[in-house]
């Protein structure tokens, strides 16, 4: 959501309406629709100011007992892009892009809204290009480099070396300078989720055959293990 964002707003809740009528008829089965306004706390990311107060439109869940949630007073984060000709009203990128605010959640939006400005972040990985294992000189040495596609064509590649009695080490080059040294990326940095939340399950098929195929399959199956699972949220 911070990538799809272009405003978002550390906000409370102060006020919320429900809307009725023909603005409610696109509303999912068990949901109402509200007319929030919020007290803006903090801007973390927009091209323009915001006045103090602003207007969101959000869908929210009915319980069983045909009762609203209370929101009034409620700390949010709210992932947004500006309403056109509109001052103060926002469009949620998504209608689960207000959530909750915590400590935890302002640090993350704050550390991958900062990773996101950045003029050397990584780019968008969109698949793989190439892949190849080359072994080495002892038996179970070897090194498999697998090159990424990118959508600006910036180069990224995955390192994944071998050593007799060690464990395997896999590093990810932003350059075409290969760094081995490189730790992989902590997870919930933006180079995490680029990497995570964008390659396949298992290796295509590529231009080796026989075992140094199946070397390159096992070390990136080694490599997405290690990387872990992508959570994008439900984006209802």
């Amino acid at each position: 959501m911070v990538l799809a964002a272009p405003i978002i707003v550390d906000a409370a809740v102060r006020s919320t309406t429900r809307i009725k009528g023909p603005e409610a008829l696109t509303v999912p089965q068990g949901f109402a629709r509200l007319y929030v306004q919020a007290d803006v706390q903090a801007l973390i990311r927009s091209s323009a100011p915001l006045p103090p107060r602003i207007g969101y439109v959000l869908d929210v869940p009915i319980d069983s007992r045909g009762k609203l949630p209370n929101l009034r007073k409620f700390r949010v984060l709210l992932f947004a892009r500006a309403v056109a000709g509109t001052a103060g009203q926002i469009q949620l990128v998504r209608p689960d892009a207000q959530r909750a605010w915590t400590p935890g959640a302002d640090e993350l939006t704050r550390r991958i809204t900062t990773e996101t400005l950045a003029v050397d972040a990584p780019p968008t990985v969109t698949g793989i290009g190439n892949a190849f294992h080359t072994p080495g000189n002892l038996p179970g040495e070897g090194e498999t480099q697998i090159f990424l596609t990118t959508a600006d064509s910036r180069p990224v590649s995955l390192n994944i070396t071998r050593r007799p009695g060690e464990q395997r080490r896999w590093s990810v080059s932003l350059s075409d300078v290969v760094e081995q040294a490189a730790p992989p990326p902590a997870r919930d940095t933006l180079l995490w989720y680029r990497l995570a939340c964008a390659l396949p399950a298992a290796l295509p098929n590529t231009a080796q055959d026989g075992e140094d195929a199946a070397i390159a399959r096992e070390d990136y199956q080694f490599v997405i293990e290690a990387l872990g699972r992508c959570d994008r949220g439900s984006g209802r």
